[in-house]
């Protein structure tokens, strides 16, 4: 048995990431079962280069603000702004403070220099401007699609002017209150100004797809995909309001599928404009439903990967990062009946291993679930070994000199 194992895992690099797969995806997702360790973002990093550079990937995509991701965006494409700048405002989640983070963008823009467009490696963020404890006004996705869409088509077209846009949002403060995540009442999702919003913005949305022809041929494709991802933002924002107000059992699961439904659209976005390379927790990239438990309840939801494959199919790969050890969490070695402690027993620091080979090596014999000491680090489930593609094995991880998000 220990044997077969073995035979399932090679080196870690881009050409070992690439022979799990029966042909080169158009979304290549490399998951992580735990945020904020520097080491599993070095190691992205390093895949994430050789695959631009040796097989042609022209973006890079991380679980940060699809909004202010445009800001890094621009720095790597174009240069505009600083390095300081784009670290301090083109993240979410505290990403910005990570050495990791602050290398990939200063590669991505030292690659980028002197190249002309088609070959130039761009930037995106995928998850919403939001995370589980509030979401951001929709202000700034709105005003931005209106403002598009009113200064390059007839203004009787469009359903509103901004002044209305303006006063029905009131207050940015109703919308961020964190208040209104643990008291439903606290949310101003369903209001009347609110229900008002969301046709609105469907509307807006509907003339900007309406007007595509006449868009295309009078402006830049670039800035018809950045309206489109603020129309996407607009909808999905106001609909993740609309549920925070919900008072049934069902509104964490709704809140929680809504998020990555966000970062589903986002990601078929990036993929309809090329070869693009993608990283976030497991959680987000599995084909297999998620789940947890949120206020004592059990919450399963469909991630923003399992509603990718579902309609781009081989097109979407997914691989899978597990972990030895991350002592400084209070995660030791592994109990070796798990899939982490069978890997660790291998004799690599770090290796690939073909996920579908090692259950065939397994048999019938089901590893038993390990149980992390500590919340922030989720396990494979053995029960779900043939889901991803492969698996990225790292055997000790070693602290972080920056902090991570919690």
């Amino acid at each position: 048995m220990a044997t077969d194992i073995k035979d399932t895992a090679c080196a870690v690099d881009a050409a070992a990431v690439l022979r799990l797969l029966p042909t080169r995806p158009r979304l290549l997702a490399l998951g992580e079962p735990t945020h904020g360790e520097d080491t599993l973002l070095e190691l992205r990093n390093e895949l994430f280069r050789e695959l631009v550079e040796q097989e042609g990937y022209r973006t890079v995509a991380i679980e940060s603000d699809c909004v202010t991701g445009l800001v890094v965006d621009d720095y790597v494409t174009s240069g505009t702004g600083t390095l300081d700048e784009v670290m301090e405002r083109g993240f979410s989640h505290g990403w910005g403070a990570f050495a990791a983070n602050r290398e990939l963008v200063r590669w991505m823009r030292a690659h980028n220099d002197g190249r002309p467009a088609s070959e130039r490696v761009r930037f995106a963020g995928f998850d919403g401007p939001l995370e589980i404890t509030g979401a951001a006004s929709p202000r700034h996705a709105l005003t931005a699609l209106h403002g598009y869409l009113s200064t390059r088509i007839d203004a009787s077209l469009l359903p509103c002017t901004g002044e209305t846009l303006d006063r029905l949002l009131g207050a940015d403060g109703r919308w961020t209150d964190p208040a209104a995540m643990r008291d439903p009442a606290r949310s101003v999702g369903q209001s009347a100004e609110a229900d008002r919003l969301r046709l609105l913005a469907d509307d807006l949305v509907a003339l900007l797809d309406a007007q595509t022809p006449h868009l295309l041929a009078t402006a830049s494709r670039d800035g018809w995909d950045r309206a489109r991802l603020h129309g996407r933002t607009a909808t999905g924002l106001l609909r993740y309001h609309h549920w925070m107000a919900d008072t049934s059992p069902a509104r964490m699961t709704r809140l929680v599928s809504v998020r990555d439904q966000m970062m589903a659209h986002n990601l078929l976005a990036l993929a309809a404009r090329g070869p693009a390379l993608v990283h976030a927790h497991n959680s987000h990239l599995q084909r297999e439903k998620s789940t947890m438990r949120m206020g004592g309840r059990p919450v399963e939801w469909w991630s923003a990967g399992a509603l990718v494959s579902a309609q781009l199919g081989d097109e979407y790969a997914f691989v899978a990062t597990a972990l030895g050890t991350i002592r400084h969490q209070g995660v030791d070695t592994p109990p070796p009946d798990t899939v982490e402690g069978l890997l660790y027993a291998l004799p690599e620091d770090r290796c690939v291993i073909d996920a579908p080979r090692l259950a065939t090596a397994l048999g019938g014999t089901l590893p038993a679930p390990r149980v992390s000491p500590w919340f922030g680090y989720s396990p494979l489930d053995p029960a779900h070994l043939a889901d991803p593609d492969g698996i990225v094995f790292v055997k000790d991880v070693p602290p972080s000199p920056a902090a991570g998000r919690s």
